[in-house]
């Protein structure tokens, strides 16, 4: 059976992802941009300020905000080392309290604080996950860069996180041989895989262990 062909920015069934974080990746970043073929002009370079909701209960559902919508997507299983995550839900603010209470609360693994109102605007949202010990709202800047190499769809990330900078790598593709060769060509065998849920938590100081590099 013929692998399927990634196409950048779209819609393809679910992938496996390689992603790592760290200080230094200069030279996976140079292979990267030699072995890649043409890629679209839209994903030559993007930039996006994004609000991460960490969760110290919560390791399997990533949360983010991105231009007034929320964007929940779970962890489904992990394969070579390699992690699959699917969608799990998208709103939009204001959000109604049914919402929160049935599909975004429950996502963090927290106990469920009260809701007096129908519905909530990002600002009244963010409020809620301030006043809550175990959650945490991060500011999230980045300038990513994208390429495609062995058919895998890869980029490389300067990563603002509450303004401390880090360097992203990652390749996702449905076909985890092709990830694996890409990590090779690459020169990261041996990298750990650190999604950006762990990165965040790292970088923060909600859990004691170190960046890649």
């Amino acid at each position: 059976m013929k692998n399927e062909e990634m196409t950048i920015g779209e819609i393809s069934k679910p992938r496996f992802e390689f992603r790592s974080f760290g200080q230094d990746f200069e030279t996976a970043s140079k292979r990267m941009a030699r072995f890649s073929v043409p890629v679209p002009e839209k994903v030559w370079e993007r930039e996006s300020l994004e609000t991460y909701i960490i969760s110290r209960t919560n390791d399997i559902n990533n949360t983010k905000i991105r231009d007034g919508k929320m964007d929940i997507k779970t962890f489904v299983t992990s394969q070579d080392g390699l992690e699959q995550w699917n969608p799990l839900m998208k709103g939009e603010f204001p959000i109604s309290a049914d919402v929160l209470t049935k599909e975004v609360f429950p996502a963090f693994q927290i106990e469920m604080p009260p809701l007096k109102k129908e519905s909530y605007s990002l600002d009244e949202f963010l409020e809620m996950i301030n006043e809550n010990p175990d959650l945490q709202a991060v500011s999230i800047h980045k300038q990513r860069f994208g390429y495609m190499v062995n058919n895998t769809i890869c980029e490389v990330a300067n990563v603002l996180i509450n303004g401390a900078k880090v360097v992203s790598v990652n390749s996702e593709s449905t076909e985890i041989e092709d990830i694996k060769k890409t990590i090779s060509d690459l020169k990261l065998d041996g990298v750990e895989n650190i999604n950006y849920l762990q990165a965040i938590k790292r970088v923060i100081g909600m859990t004691n262990k170190p960046l890649a590099n």
